[in-house]
């Protein structure tokens, strides 16, 4: 149906929020995502004040055939947040969060992004485990799994979520936890946005407030012995102990000091939960192993950790990101990352293990739709850089450097870190999940209505 067949005052006047069509002033701004690549301009973008808005949203995609895409923090690599010549749902304006210290839980709103979050929770000494960037939504990382610096001590973000209100593709809202729709919220427990719009989460949050974490960088002509040893280090630390590896150049600016500006390095990003008393016996052995040449570890505020890198990495840059399970880090693929690794194509290209043992290993791959708890790592590769003239030669990096790793790995990928790759890699990534994933798509969403996203096609009746 053509934009101007729809009848688009009959649905501005049924929202609280508003609706805003190419020629709004708005409009180009709320278009934009994470990711400065995508550059997709929907026909109407329904910016909701509350449910009532998203189920009536919802509901006029639906009659018209609108194509329908979900914004929640816009963070996704793949700009699945936003789409083409369709409705978009943007979530920005629900940013809602209540704290129950008492009971240690917090209901946080689909538009809320992780500082926001962290910021609330911290008020109360508590934490949610998430990601690692403040600017995330919410919403979209915990629906892809959730992994961050806690992942080791709490989990994953939907092991720590407890119930979550959701509008189905009929309209209804409901709710989802362990005792109502149970087979919806084992779904959305990793299964990304293909079951409904999820306009609150109730989270289970832990006595966390400081931290000690940071950086320790080592010469890129020490990255193979520190793959070497991080490969058992982590596997065998305490769970309190969470470190995720990089390849990385150095910004040229402070905290830095000028002899490593736009320098190629490896490092460790650590974040120890455990009392701050203990630290230096927790890190001990590993400036043992082998001394930084710059280590910047320190106490400080969960919310300060988490927003560690936001500075450096500002919404708009160009991304490319390709990822993939890791069981081991055999001498061959170390081999192939130290390659590419050394070949970083810009100052703010990288490539990242995430550990996933620990606390979030004992959680059966049966338990959640995300189903790679035997996996030890999530590796990311992301190309990004500020200028559009860069985009072929990070994401040409970022694609050769996934194609020769990728035999090496456990086969799926964190859906978070994939990019528009096809129904096989989805397949992949949910291994023996995804028959029980198509068909309770097939209950919840059998016209595939949310389909912008990480795809599990409707079971065929």
């Amino acid at each position: 149906m053509m934009t101007a067949e729809l009848p688009i005052g009959q649905f501005r006047a049924s929202l609280q929020g508003h609706v805003l069509e190419p020629h709004d002033v708005e409009y180009q701004i709320a278009r934009s995502v994470y990711n400065g690549m995508i550059d997709k301009c929907p026909a109407l973008i329904a910016r909701c004040a509350g449910e009532a808005d998203v189920i009536a949203s919802v509901n006029f995609a639906r009659e018209h055939g609108l194509l329908l895409a979900i914004k929640g923090g816009g963070h996704n690599g793949a700009g699945l947040g936003v789409c083409q010549e369709g409705l978009v749902i943007d979530l920005s304006l629900m940013k809602n969060i209540e704290v129950k210290p008492n009971e240690r839980t917090v209901r946080v709103q689909g538009g809320c992004l992780l500082r926001e979050l962290d910021a609330a929770t911290h008020a109360h000494g508590l934490a949610v485990p998430t990601g690692i960037n403040g600017t995330t939504g919410v919403a979209g990382l915990t629906l892809g799994g959730g992994l961050g610096y806690l992942t080791r001590q709490c989990g994953l973000t939907i092991d720590n979520l407890l119930e979550a209100d959701i509008v189905l593709a009929n309209g209804r809202l409901v709710k989802a936890s362990a005792n109502e729709n149970a087979d919806l919220f084992w779904a959305i427990r990793g299964g990304g946005g293909n079951f409904g719009v999820v306009t609150s989460f109730l989270f289970r949050a832990h006595p966390i407030s400081t931290v000690v974490a940071g950086p320790m960088l080592w010469d890129m002509a020490d990255a193979r012995d520190v793959l070497h040893w991080y490969r058992m280090f982590i596997k065998e630390a305490p769970d309190t102990l969470n470190g995720w590896f990089a390849f990385l150049t150095v910004p040229p600016g402070p905290p830095f000091p000028e002899e490593l500006h736009l320098k190629k390095m490896c490092g460790i990003v650590w974040c120890y939960s455990g009392p701050v008393g203990e630290a230096e016996s927790v890190f001990e052995p590993i400036r043992r192993f082998k001394k930084p040449v710059l280590e910047m570890l320190g106490p400080m505020p969960v919310p300060v950790m988490q927003g560690m890198f936001d500075a450096l990495y500002p919404p708009g840059l160009q991304w490319y990101w390709k990822g993939d399970y890791v069981n081991e880090l055999s001498d061959e693929a170390i081999e192939l990352h130290l390659k590419h690794g050394e070949a970083l194509p810009s100052m703010l290209s990288t490539m990242h293990l995430y550990p996933i043992d620990g606390v979030a290993s004992r959680v059966s791959n049966e338990s959640t739709a995300w189903g790679y708890r035997q996996a030890t790592w999530a590796m990311v590769i992301a190309g990004v850089d500020p200028d559009p003239a860069n985009k072929d030669a990070i994401t040409n990096w970022a694609r050769d450097y996934w194609q020769d790793l990728h035999p090496y790995s456990a086969g799926g990928s964190y859906i978070n870190f994939m990019m528009e790759e096809g129904e096989d890699r989805v397949k992949a990534t949910y291994g023996d999940n995804y028959p029980r994933l198509a068909g309770i798509k097939a209950k919840y969403d059998p016209g595939n209505l949310f389909r912008v996203n990480q795809n599990i096609r409707p079971q065929a009746g």
